[in-house]
């Protein structure tokens, strides 16, 4: 596969193919991952809760997501990275400036960031310095103490359009893609038509699909899969063919399914 660039993600969202998108934290996954064909890893802090065991990813350290951005840089074959900054890593453009650099001086190729409008000045200062932004909006899981738990998303008309104007504001700011969680199929196709830039979620309206890669083989701590997930390694040798049937079904249009996604 081709080191995958910008260009060529934007060049996917304009002629309609789907975009694919894991979770990766070592060296080894990002190397099977981008072999595959994925085109984009996401060291998330959901490593706080899947390789650390926590409750929620409010624990999650940046040097925790230096190192293994470090750690997935080196297995990459060709994948776009992006590395999350991680709780109270952005609370002001100067403090997200620094810690993004870091991010990536480790091997990140973009930063994604969770909140909501108030973070336009920051996406415009982290662009303004060579930086590029994914903003990540509805279930923004740093804030789930805010909703109240992990909760759907925009599902009343009101909420809805809010989300929309916000990834409006983020574009327009800098943004060059955005991450929404948790929301309505509905929605997540009016936000992808709403902006120019990919918009990556759970639903068949956006352009590409994200999965937690444990989730995406079958492997949970608590035993319980959450809805939009679906379990690829079920008839499939190893997980190099799990993988490849995750980017087949997401290609095409068979996953998600609507038993996968939220309801309005």
């Amino acid at each position: 596969m081709p080191s995958i660039t910008l260009t060529y993600l934007k060049n996917l969202k304009q002629r309609g193919e789907k975009i694919t998108m894991l979770t990766c934290y070592d060296a080894t996954f990002a190397h099977e991952l981008s072999t595959a064909g994925v085109e984009m890893l996401l060291i998330g802090d959901t490593l706080g809760m899947i390789l650390q065991g926590h409750d929620s990813t409010l624990p999650v350290r940046l040097e925790d997501m230096v190192y293994h951005t470090t750690c997935v840089k080196r297995g990459n074959n060709g994948g776009f990275i992006i590395a999350d900054l991680s709780f109270m890593t952005c609370s002001s453009p100067e403090q997200a400036l620094h810690n993004s650099a870091q991010l990536m001086q480790a091997g990140a190729q973009m930063v994604k960031i969770e909140g909501g409008e108030w973070l336009c000045d920051t996406v415009h200062q982290l662009t303004r310095n060579g930086i590029p932004v994914c903003a990540h909006i509805g279930l923004t899981p740093q804030s789930v103490n805010v909703f109240g738990g992990f909760k759907v998303q925009g599902r009343d008309s009101k909420q809805a359009e809010a989300l929309i104007e916000t990834a409006k504001k983020f574009e327009q700011a800098g943004a060059v893609m955005v991450l929404v969680e948790a929301v309505p199929v509905s929605l997540g196709k009016a936000l992808s038509e709403a902006v120019s830039i990919p918009v990556i979620g759970i639903g068949p309206g956006t352009d590409g699909q994200v999965l937690v890669l444990h989730d995406m083989l079958g492997l949970s701590i608590t035993g319980k899969a959450p809805k939009f997930v679906k379990n690829f390694m079920r008839g499939e040798e190893n997980i190099q063919g799990a993988v490849k049937s995750y980017i087949a079904a997401v290609k095409g249009g068979s996953f998600p399914a609507l038993e996968q996604c939220y309801s309005e």
